[in-house]
């Protein structure tokens, strides 16, 4: 029995090479910027950045060949249990330059809404899951998924953590509108969203206040509120097609480039590897994402599609704002890129949501929710 189970696992990772690889190779360059962030030394974050990721590639394996039947019947558990950590951390929560987001366990911190994300997709697969066809058509059958964003988001708002609301609200959408919500409602939505967007400027913080008119202008506040965004900018228009070398990079090593080791360590990969290291991590990327909704689009479970769907576009969204704000595109949010910038939970909460991408795939024949 134990051969079988050996051989079992085996043909998984065998079945799975190619996916598998592409994230240890995001995760090799997360690591090389880690030590590079670090001045060329292993300690404080890429010996840990490591280290992380293998205790988390193991949280993945395990995720994934744990039975969906297991994952289907907890989901709404999952999901309360992270609600409340949510709830925990708004009062007794520890404070970080000036947000209230982690709880402390001793020798680790956790931040909730990392996870959140992951189980706020799990919670909504399984909810439409629960209905049958006609129901799922019915005028007020998204009024209930509706809340099930609004909660979390708000609450994750008040920490204040505006990046990781709106990847909430953004992944809360896309799982409604892949289980069949009509465009024009998004769009709406959307329209209603801008209208009431003077209501929503008037309970935003200062600060987040200052980094919406930077995007806007950053000149206005060069040595302040923009100073972020134009140190940036620096880097990743100095890198050139080649870059400036691993551990020459001026402004990060100068340290002009504010955050290297977390929300901006794209413009310090850049600076150092140049067009065509950027563009080698956006393709791994791309192929990640694209791989990802292949293997989840053809199982015949409905469960198993629709959480696959939220998960990918989970993902884009993370890659998408994250290089976005780097480059001027989005607003600064504070969004990590997934396995590359350092931090714990958010390097967790993308291995947890890739585990469930491969347990759709190795359970593709059972049908759940038809």
């Amino acid at each position: 029995m134990r051969k079988y189970r050996n051989l079992s696992f085996i043909s998984f990772l065998l079945k799975n090479a190619v996916f598998l690889t592409i994230i240890c190779l995001i995760m090799l360059i997360g690591v090389a910027m880690q030590y590079s962030a670090g001045g060329g030394h292993w300690m404080p974050r890429a010996g840990k950045h490591l280290f992380r990721f293998i205790v988390c590639m193991g949280v993945m394996l395990t995720i994934a060949l744990t039975d969906q039947r297991f994952w289907y019947a907890w989901a709404y558990w999952l999901y309360i249990g992270v609600l409340f950590l949510l709830f925990f951390v708004g009062l007794w929560g520890g404070v970080g330059m000036g947000a209230r987001r982690w709880i402390g366990l001793y020798i680790i911190e956790i931040q909730p809404s990392e996870f959140m994300k992951v189980a706020l997709v799990l919670v909504l697969s399984r909810y439409y899951c629960s209905l049958n066809v006609c129901e799922r058509q019915a005028p007020g059958v998204h009024i209930t998924p509706l809340l099930m964003v609004a909660i979390p988001s708000i609450l994750v708002l008040r920490q204040p953590d505006l990046g990781s609301a709106l990847i909430l609200v953004g992944a809360g959408f896309g799982v409604i509108f892949f289980a069949g919500l009509q465009l024009w409602k998004i769009v709406a939505s959307f329209l209603l969203g801008l209208c009431s967007f003077p209501i929503a400027w008037m309970h935003l913080h200062t600060y987040q206040k200052k980094r919406i008119l930077i995007f806007l202008n950053p000149d206005q506040d060069p040595l302040g509120a923009g100073y972020h965004l134009l140190q940036s900018k620096i880097a990743l228009g100095s890198a050139g097609f080649w870059g400036k070398g691993f551990l020459k990079g001026t402004q990060s090593h100068l340290n002009f480039l504010p955050e290297k080791h977390t929300d901006f360590i794209f413009a310090m990969l850049c600076e150092e590897f140049g067009f065509l290291g950027g563009s080698l991590l956006l393709f791994l990327y791309i192929t990640l994402i694209a791989l990802s909704y292949l293997m989840t689009s053809t199982v015949r479970g409905y469960f198993g599609r629709l959480m696959g769907s939220g998960l990918t576009f989970l993902l884009f969204l993370h890659v998408f704002v994250n290089i976005g704000m780097v480059m001027g595109l989005l607003p600064i949010v504070g969004v990590p890129l997934s396995f590359v910038s350092y931090g714990g939970s958010s390097m967790l909460s993308a291995a947890i949501a890739l585990g469930f991408v491969l347990n759709i795939a190795h359970y593709s024949t059972l049908r759940l929710g038809e």
